[in-house]
């Protein structure tokens, strides 16, 4: 019987961990316009990526012919990022949405919906960290008023960070792609039971902040939006898949 604790393993090398059916409480009434209000969404079981993908992982797409190579092969303090085994179990960067979607289809999975990856970061009990309420370079990588690292660190480094299913960097290191349209106003009218985000829109969501985020912008509620053609040192992602 699949629940919380159950993994398995992707094509890709990739362990996911099972988030089971169910209800929780998603958004805020404290933050911002775009995270209110709270209202309590059903989700079916889920599978979710451990860490974000990494730069090995996702080479194997390109390897395969079906991925198209991130556009800029730095990170914010290294000169050679991808391609450098130095950092190859480090998130991929300089991925646009298109191509995190392309990724995930390669291997068999999917981008997670907003509401999936709000539930993986912060489980029901409405927590505004994965771990909890307080947050520190030991359990994140973020930028606090002195940056903790200042560029990506390996994917999964901070074991003290899981969420309450065992997922891994949801607050830091890089924003990450989720699935959903972009709108301000859409928890306001969101459907109540598996929400896939408006139909359209200009920008695609992204969730987790980043190693250059704040303790604000890490947040499990916070929301942010680009381009779906945008790429930044700051974006990664990683996937999600239903069970059969």
């Amino acid at each position: 019987k699949l629940d919380i604790g159950s993994t398995m393993t992707g094509n890709d090398g990739m362990t996911l961990l099972y988030v089971p059916a169910g209800e929780f409480n998603m958004g805020s009434e404290t933050g911002k316009d775009e995270e209110k209000p709270i209202h309590t969404i059903y989700l079916d079981g889920f599978w979710i990526d451990q860490t974000e993908v990494t730069n090995r992982q996702y080479a194997l797409c390109v390897t395969a012919g079906q991925c198209i190579s991130p556009n800029e092969t730095d990170s914010s303090l290294r000169s050679i990022y991808y391609g450098n085994s130095e950092f190859d179990d480090y998130p991929v960067i300089y991925v646009n949405w298109n191509m995190a979607k392309t990724y995930c289809e390669w291997a068999d999975r999917r981008l997670p919906t907003e509401a999936e990856w709000e539930k993986a970061a912060r489980g029901m009990d409405e927590r505004t960290y994965p771990w909890g309420e307080d947050i520190s370079c030991n359990e994140a990588n973020y930028d606090p008023k002195d940056s903790c690292f200042g560029d990506t660190t390996i994917a999964g480094n901070f074991t003290s960070g899981e969420s309450p299913y065992g997922v891994y960097d949801m607050a830091g290191n890089v924003w990450e792609w989720v699935s959903d349209w972009y709108s301000e106003t859409y928890y306001q009218d969101s459907p109540l039971s598996n929400p896939l985000g408006p139909d359209s829109g200009q920008y695609r969501v992204l969730r987790g902040g980043s190693f250059d985020s704040s303790t604000s912008g890490v947040r499990t509620i916070n929301r942010y939006r680009y381009e779906p053609t945008y790429t930044l040192l700051s974006i990664g992602f990683r996937c999600a898949s239903s069970p059969p």
